[in-house]
């Protein structure tokens, strides 16, 4: 079972979210925060393998709330957003959120977020993706920080990094590349442990960031 933890301040939102897992098979809600320190102590305490995450939160954020839970390697954070403050949307990005979600998506399009991040991968919406790259595409190359060894990246790994930062999928970048799903699957780990990303979300804010890849790239 996938395990989840909701953290919104509003509990007809907390009510409607687990109405809709819950009638998923495979995932359970193992608990309900309604401010952000409450959210990570429950992360904490009930080792859930995704938290649903709302950004505007009394007490704490989530975006403070997302900063504590991913620096003591705690599970993925999906944050539930709109795109009318895209400050929320790149300071979660950078707290180390894992995927991004409209409020107003559709309850096939949670669940789904929902089994990819607990599968270990990120997820980013296509409309998110892009503008992230709008964001991290301006000229501020940064050095690189310590346990990222861009200079150890192959020409290959490179590629792949690139259909990343595009958005691509492992299916996506297998067939752009011609290689196999498996051999992709290699290529995007050691691209995490190069550039020392917990995950692909990761991974592509620091290729836009310190300029590896750019725009007409991705």
């Amino acid at each position: 079972m996938i395990r989840v933890l909701l953290a919104d301040d509003h509990q007809l939102v907390r009510s409607g979210f687990r109405v809709i897992l819950e009638m998923e098979d495979d995932i359970t809600v193992v608990g309900e925060a309604a401010d952000g320190a409450a959210a990570v102590d429950l992360a904490l305490r009930l080792r859930p393998d995704v938290v649903l995450m709302d950004v505007e939160m009394p007490e704490m954020d989530g975006l403070e709330a997302t900063r504590r839970i991913a620096a003591g390697g705690g599970p993925s954070v999906l944050i539930l957003t709109t795109f009318d403050r895209d400050d929320y949307l790149f300071a979660a990005l950078q707290a180390g959120a894992s995927g991004f979600l409209l409020k107003n998506g559709t309850p096939e399009a949670l669940t789904e977020a929902v089994r990819v991040l607990a599968a270990g991968d990120a997820l980013l919406a296509p409309a998110v993706t892009r503008r992230v790259i709008a964001e991290f595409s301006t000229p501020r190359q940064r050095s690189p920080e310590p346990g990222v060894r861009l200079g150890e990246l192959t020409p290959r790994e490179h590629e792949v990094l690139v259909e990343l930062a595009g958005g691509a999928t492992n299916a996506e970048i297998a067939t752009a590349l011609h290689l196999g799903e498996t051999t992709v699957k290699t290529h995007v780990s050691r691209v995490l442990m190069k550039l020392g990303a917990r995950d692909r979300t990761q991974a592509v804010v620091l290729a836009y960031e310190m300029g590896v890849v750019r725009p007409s790239q991705g």
